[in-house]
């Protein structure tokens, strides 16, 4: 019995949350052009038989539970205005059905935008329901309408809708009303230069449906001052969680992310510079954030010295992906290298001095576009002059130094008959120093001597 009762459970609970599923997908309508113009050639094949491919796929990757409508004009009469069609109604929508249709339109007539969208948003009017539109055109509207005008009366009237515009192989020049209905219907104006092409944006317009919320922070990508077309995710900052993409499509372009701190990846499409991440952006719930990422190349300026004074330091900057993408030498001058936009980490190796802090490693150093990112280190040194006499006069011998916390060799020199000068890290060595010439069967000599910052030590050793 107790198992029954599990069973009779769980099996409500999957009739609930299909139920559930079901009502909180509001219908995507399809408006479909079937101009004359569509019988155009594209890639060997005819606009028609693209659009309509593309189309049967896009629709076949929805989910099962979404509804969907179709509307196609001008495929019925050469010259009407008002050869707008129903073929497939939200009500018994499925993808057979539109797939079905999709096969039978016979591009004819005109291109009546307008009046296309005043007929769907009037079916929206009257059953109350809140709708995705997605326009499917591969032409401007040629009967006199303004799509725009009717979008955003629609719109002040209060009807709920998202309207998507996919301009299919159209003109610059072409798209300005188009863009204005897409924006004032709270949606986006896509262009689609090929099957390709317009197979992503109908994937993107389908997933951008009215239940999501309207987007909230945009993105604008440009190289060299012009716009280019840009990928970019945002993850919740400082952590890998996603929280929304967006495609730039060389226009600004907008996600909704809940008010919060985001990290943004962007890589930018068709180019061999790398993606760059921009951290700390602030998104808010009651208004709009724009942002530019700009993909020209930062810099970074790097100072090297030496207990406060310029040294000469050679310098390596790492990308994400562990390779070098820019080195150089300071002698003793502050230095700027040129690298794209993004997260770098800065290796510094300090010259002309001995010890275990003679290197350095800067991690997260962010490089924006046009700015100049500044870099420093202060290595810390002190002097040790060792001279080793024999005999009253100064003797050629050998020193090695050791560093005691670690026991490595950090430095090893030869005094000839004048002594020799270390300049070393701050800390306790072992000096060990072995006479040479007429002293080397002396027995060498070991001490251990503390070096400190900026102050010179000197010791006489006598065999």
């Amino acid at each position: 019995m107790r198992l029954a009762i599990i069973l009779i459970c769980a099996i409500s609970f999957v009739f609930q949350t299909n139920a559930q599923n079901k009502e909180t997908l509001s219908p995507i309508i399809f408006i479909y052009d079937a101009s004359g113009s569509m019988w155009g050639q594209m890639q060997g094949k005819t606009k028609m038989e693209i659009a309509s491919g593309v189309l049967s796929t896009s629709i076949n990757n929805l989910p099962e539970n979404q509804e969907i409508g179709l509307v196609a004009y001008g495929h019925r009469k050469k010259g009407d205005c008002k050869d707008v069609e129903f073929l497939v109604n939200v009500s018994n929508g499925t993808k057979s059905k539109v797939n079905s249709a999709l096969k039978g339109i016979k591009p004819l007539g005109m291109t009546p935008l307008a009046y296309s969208a005043t007929q769907v948003i009037n079916k929206l009017r009257v059953s109350k329901t809140k709708a995705t539109i997605i326009l499917v055109t591969d032409g401007i509207e040629s009967c006199n309408g303004n799509i725009c005008d009717v979008v955003k009366a629609a719109k002040k009237e209060g009807i709920d809708f998202r309207l998507h515009i996919i301009g299919f192989g159209l003109k610059a020049g072409e798209t300005e009303q188009l863009k204005c209905a897409a924006n004032a219907g709270d949606g986006q104006y896509y262009d689609a230069a090929d099957a390709s092409g317009l197979s992503d944006v109908l994937n993107e317009a389908t997933s951008e449906t009215v239940d999501k919320p309207k987007g909230n922070f945009g993105v604008y990508a440009v190289k060299n001052g012009e716009p280019i077309d840009a990928y970019v995710k945002a993850f919740k900052a400082g952590t890998k969680e996603e929280a929304g993409t967006l495609r730039t499509y060389k226009e600004t372009r907008y996600m909704y992310l809940p008010a919060g701190t985001y990290d943004l990846v962007a890589h930018p499409l068709g180019s061999d510079v790398n993606s760059i991440t921009i951290k700390g952006e602030q998104s808010f719930d009651d208004k709009v954030t724009e942002r530019t990422i700009s993909f020209d190349g930062g810099k970074v300026g790097i100072t090297t010295t030496n207990n406060g004074k310029n040294w000469d330091c050679t310098v390596k900057v790492y990308g994400q992906d562990g390779k070098v993408v820019a080195t150089v030498r300071t002698y003793k001058a502050p230095k700027e290298v040129e690298v794209d936009p993004g997260i770098y980490k800065i290796a510094i190796r300090g010259l002309a001095m001995e010890g275990i802090e003679t290197y350095t490693e800067i991690e997260n150093i962010t490089v924006n576009a046009g700015g100049v990112t500044p870099v420093s280190h202060d290595f810390k040194t002190g002097t040790l002059f060792i001279d080793a006499k024999g005999g009253g006069n100064s003797i050629d011998s050998v020193v090695t130094i050791y560093e005691t916390s670690t026991n490595k060799n950090v430095a090893g020199s030869r005094t000839y008959d004048r002594g020799t000068e270390f300049l070393l890290n701050p800390g306790t060595y072992k000096v060990k120093v072995a006479p040479l010439g007429n002293f080397k069967d002396r027995k060498s000599q070991s001490l251990t001597i503390e070096v400190k910052t900026g102050e010179a030590v000197t010791k006489t050793i006598n065999f």
